[in-house]
């Protein structure tokens, strides 16, 4: 991200919590970031593409928090424990932003942001699906999307409480009342039949409209969040030239798949775009 890009995205960060989205113009945007309205416009397109790197922003903020507890050899279960408190405080630290969105249902539902929300909605889940089955092991492997919905309700319902009233709550004390309701709901599970799995989740959000993008669509935004993605690193010609190729491959009406997994393979090397190769591979059910 080019250092004039995370000031408009800060500034915006800090009108929104105080105005919100609605109330917040480009004019006063662009002002407190210390540009022209017309320099805004050679970083984003709209307010609404901003609002989307936003949401990206802070994505990428809790991604990186969460990980880096990878590398501490911690075991399974202290490591979630951390990353579920490190989760909490990062939503307690930015609450004034959440709360002016959510009451003003400021997200625009336009394409580009309702692939995003898919797209962190699912690996939310694969976050607490590894997480359950690396503390639980094997014997809940048939449990996992059950255990990942379970858990997402009692996060969910906590961050609400939390975000209402903050010294109300001692982070630490609300994940490991949690994780003891993990505890509780692993010990008598497998007494039942799992209610939910991945084939019967997906057909799910294919039926709901709300959740639903068309294939075309779909492909079309993560290879344009690709592109700005890699406009966005100091040395992109070789990857600029990779994508250009993905593009013309994936356009036909018969893309060549070797093709497809070769240009791939060019993005593997840079950890921003890891994301956006991923989402392409699944799109064509291929493995990197």
């Amino acid at each position: 991200m080019k250092d004039k890009e995370k000031v408009i995205i800060e500034t915006a960060i800090k009108l929104f919590a105080q105005k919100g989205f609605t109330n917040t113009s480009i004019q006063e945007i662009a002002v407190e970031s210390g540009i022209s309205k017309g320099a805004f416009y050679l970083h984003f397109k709209s307010k609404d593409s901003l609002l989307l790197s936003v949401l990206e922003y802070y994505y990428d903020k809790i991604q990186h928090n969460l990980h880096k507890f990878d590398n501490l050899t911690l075991p399974p279960r202290e490591t979630f424990t951390r990353q579920l408190e490190s989760l909490l405080d990062i939503l307690i630290q930015e609450k004034e932003f959440i709360i002016m969105q959510t009451r003003e249902q400021a997200i625009p539902l336009n394409e580009s942001v309702k692939f995003f929300l898919l797209r962190m909605h699912k690996e939310s889940h694969e976050f607490y699906q590894n997480a359950i089955k690396a503390i639980y092991g094997d014997k809940i492997k048939d449990y996992l999307w059950d255990l990942s919905i379970l858990l997402d309700g009692l996060m969910q319902a906590y961050i609400r409480l939390i975000l209402l009233d903050p010294t109300e709550f001692n982070t630490e004390k609300v994940v490991k009342f949690i994780m003891n309701r993990l505890d509780n709901i692993v010990a008598g599970i497998t007494d039942d039949e799992p209610l939910f799995n991945e084939s019967k989740l997906t057909n799910l959000m294919l039926k709901t409209k709300t959740f639903f993008i068309n294939d075309d669509q779909k492909i079309e935004t993560v290879l344009k969040q690709l592109r700005q993605q890699i406009e966005a690193l100091d040395e992109h010609e070789d990857l600029l030239i990779s994508l250009d190729v993905l593009e013309t491959e994936i356009s036909k009406d018969s893309p060549r798949i070797p093709v497809i997994q070769g240009m791939l393979s060019n993005f593997k090397d840079f950890p921003t775009l890891d994301r956006y190769r991923k989402d392409i591979a699944s799109f064509y059910h291929l493995k990197i």
